[in-house]
C-alpha cells in the first residue's frame, strides 16, 4: 500500500492556545515575549498583530513602534511542545500515527484511512475543519511523502496532491520548502537557485559535493526517493483495535455494542495466534476533545470475548458520553501465551482452571475488591519471606517453608512496643501497645533471625512467643543486642 501522509502547519499555535483560554484577545493584537541576553524579544505572534507588520524575532520595542498599545504576554517555556503533544493525542482520531514535528506542525500517517470518511478529500477537510472549530488557524495537506506534505501545507496552505504527483506540486516552490538550514537556502539564493525546480537541473553528485548530504537527501526525501522515519507520540501497538463513529455515540448501550465489536476483534486475533490478554485498556475519544478509560486485568491470559465483555460492564459508567463519542479504541497492553493443557490449582484442586480464573477475574472487578495470591520467597525476614503472584498459575520458584512456626496475623510492618524485661536475652514481663498493657504470663524464646546483609546492613531480631494473662498470644522481638537497656522491642504479629 502506498503511504499517504498528512501535515498540520499550525500558523498560530501559541498565541490562538491563549485566544482560546481567554476569548477577549480575539480582539486585539497581542505577542508573547521572551528575556534574551537583556533584550525582550517577540517569541510568538497573533494574528491580528501579523497582518499589522510584527513578526517573530523582532524586539517588543520595534513592535509597539509599529502597533502602539500592542499587548505583550511572557511565554510559557516548552509550551509549544505541551500543545502539539496534546493535540497528537486528539489527532488519533483520525489515525493511530501520529507524530510533532517541533516547533508548530504534526506529521499524520494517514495510510489506509481516508475510506473511513469516503474518500482523501472528505478525510482532510474534516480535520481542517475540526481543528478550526477549536480556534486554531491551520493549513494542511496530504501527499505521498513527509517532506511533500510539510512544504506544501508551509508554502501553499491546503493542497490535496494525488498519488505519485508531489515533484511536479514542489517544483515551484522555493528552496526553503525542504526544511533545509537557513545558511544552505541563502548559500542557494546567492547562486540563483530559488526553486526546487532549480535543483533538478544539477546532478546528484554536485548537488552533495557543493552543500553537502543534508540538502540532497531533504531533496530525495520529498520526492519519495529515500525513505524518512518518523517517532510517533502513541507507539503504534500490535494487539489494537479502533471503531470510528459514523455518528456520535451517546448512550450507554452504544457504548456496550462498540466494546463488543472491538473486543471480538481482538478475542478473533487472539484466538487464531493462541494468545490471551492480561491487561486491556478500552478508551473513548469525544467531540469535545476529551479521552476517558477503563482498563481491566486478568490473572490468566483469556481471549473469551463474553468473560471480558464482564469485567469491563462494571467501569463503563466511568464513561460519559457527554456531547458524543466519535471513536473508540481498545489495546491490549499485555499479551501472553494460552497454555493449552489444564493444571491443578496450587496443586490440590480438581477445579477447571480457566472457570476459576474467570470467577476470580469477576470477583476483582467488583469496586473495593482486591484478591491477591502468595507465593513463597527467598528470605529470611518473616514479612519478606511471601510475594505476591502475577498471574494465577505462576508457579513457586521454592517450597513453602511449612517448619516455620508463624503467627496467622502477621503486621507488614512490625509495631514499636514499650517492653520490660529482667536482664538480657529473657522475655518480656509486659509491653504497651496504644496505652493499653499486656502482663506476659507464659513465654517461649528467643529464636534468633539474622539480618540478610546481602540487601541491608542492620540488626539482628529474637523473636519470642508470649500470652498476656487473658489468653492472647503474640509474637514479639528485640532488634539487636540488649544494650544498656535501650534495645528496641516490636510486636510483629498474632496467634489465634
Amino acid at each position: 500500500m502506498r503511504k499517504r501522509y498528512v501535515s498540520i502547519w499550525f500558523k498560530f499555535l501559541k498565541t490562538d492556545y491563549y485566544q482560546r483560554r481567554q476569548p477577549a484577545l480575539k480582539e486585539t493584537p497581542f505577542v508573547l515575549t521572551t528575556k534574551q541576553h537583556g533584550r525582550i524579544l517577540v517569541s510568538a505572534v497573533s494574528e491580528k498583530a501579523y497582518r499589522e507588520g510584527v513578526t517573530e524575532g523582532m524586539l517588543l520595542s520595534d513592535a509597539r513602534i509599529i502597533v502602539p498599545g500592542i499587548q505583550a504576554i511572557d511565554d510559557e517555556p516548552d509550551l509549544d511542545n505541551q500543545l502539539l503533544h496534546s493535540l497528537a493525542e486528539w489527532c488519533i482520531r483520525f489515525t493511530p500515527q501520529v507524530s510533532v514535528y517541533l516547533p508548530d506542525t504534526l506529521i499524520l500517517d494517514a495510510t489506509g484511512c481516508p475510506h473511513l470518511w469516503g474518500n482523501e478529500s472528505n478525510y482532510l477537510k474534516e480535520i481542517i475543519h475540526r481543528l478550526r472549530a477549536f480556534g486554531y488557524h491551520i493549513y494542511a495537506s496530504m501527499s505521498d511523502t513527509i517532506g511533500a506534505s510539510w512544504a506544501l501545507s508551509h508554502y501553499t496552505g491546503n493542497r490535496l496532491i494525488p498519488p505519485r504527483q508531489q515533484r511536479e506540486a514542489l517544483y515551484p516552490l522555493p528552496v526553503e520548502a525542504l526544511r533545509i538550514d537557513h545558511t544552505i537556502a541563502e548559500r542557494l539564493n546567492q547562486l540563483g537557485l530559488r526553486t526546487i525546480a532549480g535543483l533538478t537541473a544539477i546532478s546528484p553528485s554536485a548537488l552533495k559535493r557543493r552543500f553537502g548530504d543534508a540538502l540532497l537527501t531533504r531533496l530525495q526525501q520529498a520526492f519519495g526517493e529515500k525513505e524518512e522515519w518518523l517517532q510517533y507520540v502513541v507507539p503504534l501497538s500490535p494487539y489494537i483495535e479502533r471503531l470510528p463513529c459514523m455518528d456520535p455515540i451517546v448512550t450507554r448501550t452504544g457504548i456496550e455494542i462498540a466494546l463488543e465489536r472491538v473486543l471480538k476483534q481482538l478475542c478473533t486475533r487472539l484466538q487464531q495466534e493462541n494468545n490471551g490478554l492480561r491487561q486491556c485498556i478500552f478508551k473513548a475519544y469525544r467531540t469535545d476533545g476529551k479521552t476517558l478509560q477503563v482498563e481491566i486485568g486478568t490473572h490468566r491470559p483469556s481471549n473469551n470475548t463474553a468473560h471480558l465483555i464482564k469485567l469491563f460492564d462494571p467501569k463503563l459508567s466511568a464513561i460519559e458520553p457527554g456531547l458524543g463519542i466519535e471513536l473508540f479504541v481498545l489495546e491490549a497492553l499485555l499479551v501472553e501465551p494460552l497454555n493449552p493443557s489444564t493444571q491443578k490449582l496450587w496443586e490440590a484442586s480438581s477445579i477447571d482452571n480457566n472457570r476459576l480464573a474467570e470467577l476470580v477475574d469477576r470477583l476483582s472487578a467488583r469496586p473495593g475488591a482486591h484478591i491477591t495470591r502468595y507465593l513463597p520467597d527467598e528470605h529470611h525476614w518473616p514479612e519478606r519471606a511471601i510475594k505476591p503472584a502475577s498471574a494465577l498459575d505462576e508457579q513457586p520458584l521454592t517450597d513453602w517453608q511449612l517448619n516455620r512456626h508463624l503467627p496467622l496475623c502477621l503486621f507488614n510492618t512490625p509495631l514499636a512496643i514499650a517492653v520490660s524485661a529482667p536482664i538480657p536475652d529473657y522475655p518480656p514481663m509486659n509491653f504497651r501497645l496504644n496505652g493499653q498493657l499486656h502482663e506476659i504470663i507464659k513465654a517461649d524464646g528467643p529464636k534468633r533471625i539474622e539480618k540478610e546483609w546481602w540487601i541491608e546492613e542492620g540488626e539482628h531480631r529474637d523473636y519470642y512467643v508470649v500470652e498476656d494473662k487473658n489468653g492472647s498470644r503474640y509474637w514479639v522481638f528485640r532488634s539487636g543486642h540488649y544494650e544498656k537497656g535501650n534495645a528496641q522491642w516490636f510486636l510483629h504479629g498474632e496467634f489465634p
